[in-house]
């Protein structure tokens, strides 16, 4: 059967998790390393849908801004491609509600939930999946030269690695990536010291 050509590529990995028949689940997700940028999203929609150059890049700019401000204040946005709230936490852990202090309160991101809108216009342009040839993640593990490859490109660029960006240049599931940092943690020479930032840990070279 010839290989299919269209529809979104997608990967497959294999999960910490057992199925019924004692394997690994498997999982897809779609392919890596596919960007375009804000400017080629800019020049697309300038050429397709009648604006100026430039034009999509200052709205958006405009739109960080705005929602920037009033995410700050604490509300809710409601928008044409969903909406966007947000996210808070304590600095450390604590049992009363009389303890907490305005200082440990501290922002930790923007939650965004899509609208039905949005994701059927996705659906419209929707032309089935394809399997890329994506390495197994196993043979990925079992490959030192190509982990440590990355975990330089990673560290070059950052000064530090977390496990999302090294999952991304080596390739990896998060879990895969979490794990194989936390083992050059590990022994009597270990490679990398690990230290909690917020709800985040960096893992920086010894």
């Amino acid at each position: 059967m010839p290989r299919k050509t269209d529809g979104m590529p997608f990967e497959i990995h294999t999960s910490p998790m057992k199925g019924k028949d004692g394997k690994n689940i498997v999982y897809v997700k779609p392919l890596s390393g596919r960007k375009i940028s804000m400017k080629e999203l800019d020049a697309y929609c300038a050429e397709h849908y009648a604006l100026r150059p430039g034009e999509l890049t200052r709205a958006f700019n405009a739109f960080i801004d705005a929602t920037g401000y009033y995410l700050s204040e604490g509300y809710r946005l409601e928008t044409l491609i969903g909406s966007f709230a947000p996210k808070i936490g304590l600095k450390r852990e604590i049992t009363d509600p009389d303890e907490v202090k305005t200082y440990d309160v501290q922002f930790e991101g923007i939650d965004y939930r899509s609208v039905k809108d949005y994701e059927e216009s996705v659906l419209h342009w929707l032309k089935g999946f394809r399997r890329a040839n994506n390495p197994n993640t196993q043979q990925l593990m079992a490959d030192s030269d190509h982990l440590l490859k990355a975990l330089q490109q990673v560290i070059g660029n950052y000064g530090y690695a977390t496990a999302r960006l090294f999952a991304y240049y080596a390739n990896l599931t998060y879990y895969s990536a979490r794990k194989q940092l936390d083992e050059w943690c590990k022994g009597e020479a270990p490679k990398l010291l690990k230290t909690k930032q917020g709800p985040t840990y960096i893992y920086t070279e010894i």
